[in-house]
């Protein structure tokens, strides 16, 4: 049998133990709150053995969530267009997450599964407040206040995952089956107003 191809030497198992090992560490520690050594000493490897395998804790965090984009790329696609041109980008960019042949069906199926499984969620989560939302701090910090952030990048998601869960999991018509530009044109002015608008909130800010 044509063994795989890799850097990977070493037990066949250990790899899936550190993954394993880290779903669990993740789950319950929260990325801030895991790291490399954590998670050597749960898989019962040496935290060098990690690195070989994963690299960082960012690239093993990814491995685990599996998700269907790669956050850079999509945070260079939603600023192609300057900081204005965002709100509209940021729903597009999501539409085409949801209806990719191959984002589609793994970003639904990352949805589904938060919803039926506490450890899902909770990964799913993290991955939003690491990957993608601190990149949008950074995008953004000359823009709003950046007391404001998380509140205003956790309202932004509300309205994604409830568009997503709406559109393509329950399938609302006549959302359903809108064409992009209608969908674009009803969901942006909320996201300009969570981006860039009086939250009328001053008191949830989150440093």
């Amino acid at each position: 049998m044509r063994r795989r191809s890799g850097r990977r030497p070493g037990k066949p198992d250990t790899r899936g133990a550190i993954l394993e090992a880290a779903r669990a560490t993740f789950a319950e520690r929260g990325y801030d709150g895991s790291s490399i050594r954590q998670i050597a000493a749960s898989a019962g490897v040496d935290p060098a053995l990690v690195h070989h395998y994963f690299g960082s804790k960012d690239e093993l965090f990814l491995e685990v969530v599996k998700p269907p984009i790669e956050p850079g790329a999509v945070m260079d696609r939603i600023f192609a267009e300057g900081i204005e041109a965002a709100p509209e980008n940021v729903v597009r960019v999501f539409l085409g997450v949801c209806e990719g042949p191959v984002s589609g069906p793994a970003f639904l199926g990352l949805l589904r599964g938060a919803v039926g499984h506490p450890w899902q969620a909770l990964l799913l989560r993290e991955f939003f407040s690491t990957q993608i939302a601190r990149r949008v701090v950074r995008r953004l910090e000359e823009a709003v206040d950046p007391a404001e952030l998380p509140l205003r990048a956790s309202l932004v998601s509300s309205q994604l995952f409830g568009l997503a869960m709406t559109r393509y999991v329950l399938r609302i018509q006549p959302l359903a089956d809108a064409s992009t530009e209608v969908v674009v044109a009803a969901m942006a002015p909320n996201i300009r107003r969570y981006i860039f608008g009086d939250l009328g909130a001053a008191d949830l800010k989150a440093g």
